[in-house]
C-alpha cells in the first residue's frame, strides 16, 4: 500500500467546564505502544473517515458516539536511521458525541478510559503526541458551536 494512509481518530468527549472528560486508550502496538491517545484506526475502502471514527471507538472500547464533525489532520511520519520512510500517516481527528457504553479494552488497546481533561494538561498520563492539542482545539470548537 502506498504513503500516506489515512486513519481515523475518535475524539469523544463527555461532560462540561470543568467536568469534562475525554474517551482514551492505551495502545497495543508500536509505533505508541503504552502511550495513550484516541480510539482510532485505518479507514477501509468506501468509508468516510467520520465512519472509520465511530466503527474504531465501538471495536476498541465498546462505545458507541455519533461522529459530528472533524477537527483537524495530523501527519505521523518516521524515517528509518538510513533517512527512508518508514511509514506516513494522516490521521483525520473526528468530534464524537458520547452515546452509549462502558469503555473496555478490546482489539488493540490495553487498557480504555475516561480521562478527564484537567489530567491531559498535565500530562498525567505518557500520551501520544498531539493528543493534549487535539482535546483543546476540540473543546474550543466546541464553545464555538463547531
Amino acid at each position: 500500500m502506498g504513503f500516506p494512509r489515512l486513519a481515523a481518530l475518535a475524539v469523544t468527549l463527555d461532560g462540561s467546564g470543568d467536568m469534562t472528560r475525554v474517551l482514551l486508550v492505551q495502545r497495543r502496538n508500536p509505533p505508541d505502544a503504552g502511550l495513550w491517545g484516541f480510539p482510532g484506526g485505518h479507514v477501509e475502502p468506501g468509508e468516510t473517515a467520520l465512519q472509520a471514527a465511530a466503527r474504531e471507538l465501538a471495536e476498541e472500547t465498546g462505545v458507541i458516539a455519533r461522529p459530528r464533525a472533524y477537527i483537524d489532520n495530523i501527519d505521523v511520519i518516521e524515517c528509518g536511521p538510513d533517512g527512508a520512510l518508514r511509514f506516513h500517516f494522516l490521521l483525520a481527528a473526528v468530534r464524537c458525541d458520547y452515546v452509549s457504553g462502558v469503555p473496555a479494552a478490546a482489539d488493540d488497546a490495553l487498557d480504555a478510559r475516561w480521562v478527564p481533561v484537567a489530567e491531559i494538561r498535565r500530562a498525567a498520563l505518557p500520551l501520544s503526541a498531539r493528543v493534549a492539542d487535539t482535546v483543546a482545539r476540540a473543546l474550543l470548537l466546541e464553545r464555538l458551536g463547531d
